[in-house]
């Protein structure tokens, strides 16, 4: 058999990727022409506008239109990917994956995925190569998903691309750098011991990349300390103890002014805000069974426990162990418990809670009533009617000294009950 006869018989395989917008449906395969776009008719109108592209996708989500799509095309020829399928580039383009072709890519947790978020981190350094930053990003994306993901690119540029140059600080004077460097020094040695914060904010302007940049910066943040804690003094110790106007010149350093704008208190609205957030996903954490306790808003130890439980029977990557709205989105989205019940050695598991062990019952004997004989029966018919003459009988004279009460049996073999008031009184007696 020819290769041209086996692939008119057998086929061929074939895979093609398209961009679909977030509110698409795709009920059936022919959607796609109308509602996504090819990816390679996007890569192809990018190369010919410029001779350097630069692509990055963050797609390689799972299709959550593959049901649709599989169904609507029943028996035919065709198969739904998972993930990518690899997309190959012109001279002079650079596609940047989120994961390998064929894989998924991981979502996360925050507002970014792991791919996205290490981007943001390193792409632009100044100075730095396009292929260089996608090793860090790289490198950032295997150790944020423990090695599930890797970043993937296909890369025919033929030359480095920087997308931020190095800029190199050109000398203003023109003086030896030896001669630069002593005037910084006696710069520095005349203002170090200043409060004055304008002479430090000179410092950092004639010499930004200096020696005491540090020291300047930290001199800066304690004289606008010193300058705060003096206003706040003068507003307690005032004589009616009301508020006065924070007006730079008026009793209050301009610097005091400065920093109540740079460090302003939280307005009441979002405090309130931020503890229902907190109550929020306290309450879908107890909900799921990872115990948050109290859903009182106080975002504390135990919150961050059940938290981290629920990230690691989630197989989440969370970035902070911090109330979140995308946190709470994705809590509600859980319809099953996800951290297992475990019980005290005092407690059983029992319809998804833990109860209380119930102690065994003690076994109580019971002696068995036996009817009596019949010779008991007879013995029984020959007790005196009279039981003061069965007492005077049955009780040896001077028995029931001192005593008031008294129960014996009689030699026919039924009880009596004696009874007195007192002491050398009458005694009264009756059968049991």
């Amino acid at each position: 058999m020819s290769i041209k006869d086996f692939a008119d018989k057998y086929g061929h395989d074939m895979l093609e990727n398209y961009i679909a917008p977030v509110d698409a449906t795709l009920l059936s395969y022919i959607d796609l022409e109308f509602e996504a776009v090819p990816m390679n008719m996007v890569l192809s109108a990018m190369e010919r506008q410029t001779h350097v592209n630069l692509v990055f996708l963050d797609a390689c989500r799972d299709n959550p239109l593959a049901v649709n799509l599989a169904r609507s095309m029943g028996t035919r020829s065709f198969s739904i990917g998972r993930g990518l399928a690899k997309v190959g580039s012109g001279i002079g383009s650079l596609i940047a994956f989120a994961t390998q072709p064929g894989n998924v890519a991981l979502d996360g947790v925050g507002r970014n995925s792991p791919f996205t978020a290490a981007l943001l981190r390193h792409l632009g350094k100044p100075g730095h190569d396009i292929t260089r930053e996608l090793i860090d990003v790289r490198r950032d994306v295997l150790e944020a998903t423990d090695g599930k993901q890797v970043p993937w690119d296909s890369s025919s540029l033929t030359g480095e691309v920087v997308l931020k140059p190095l800029v190199e600080q050109e000398s203003t004077t023109g003086n030896d750098p030896k001669h630069d460097n002593a005037a910084e020094l006696v710069f520095w040695e005349t203002i170090k011991a200043s409060s004055d914060r304008n002479e430090f904010d000179a410092y950092l302007q004639q010499y930004p990349n200096g020696a005491f940049v540090k020291l300047a910066k930290a001199k800066i943040r304690n004289i606008e300390k010193l300058a705060s804690d003096e206003a706040v003094a003068k507003l307690e110790t005032s004589p009616d103890g009301a508020a006065q106007p924070q007006t730079p010149g008026v009793g209050v350093p301009a610097s005091a002014g400065r920093v109540a704008a740079l460090n302003p208190q939280p307005d009441e609205s979002d405090v309130e805000r931020d503890r229902d957030l907190a109550r929020s996903i306290q309450k879908e954490l107890n909900r799921v069974g990872c115990r948050a306790g109290n859903e009182d808003g106080l975002w504390g130890a135990a919150s961050r426990r059940a938290l981290s439980q629920f990230a690691k029977n989630r197989r989440f990557e969370i970035a902070a162990l911090e109330p979140s709205v995308t946190l709470l989105e994705q809590l509600r989205m859980q319809k099953i418990r996800i951290c297992p019940l475990i019980c005290d050695s005092n407690h059983q598991e029992r319809d998804g809670r833990c109860v209380a062990i119930q102690a065994p019952a003690k076994r109580t004997i019971q002696t068995p009533v036996t009817p009596p004989t019949k010779t008991q029966k007879a013995s029984l018919g020959t007790c005196p009617t009279d039981a003061h003459i069965a007492a005077r009988e049955a009780i040896p004279r001077g028995s029931g000294r001192g005593r008031t009460a008294m129960t014996f049996t009689h030699s026919c073999g039924r009880d009596l009950s004696c009874r007195r008031p007192g002491r050398g009184m009458r005694w009264s007696c009756s059968w049991l």
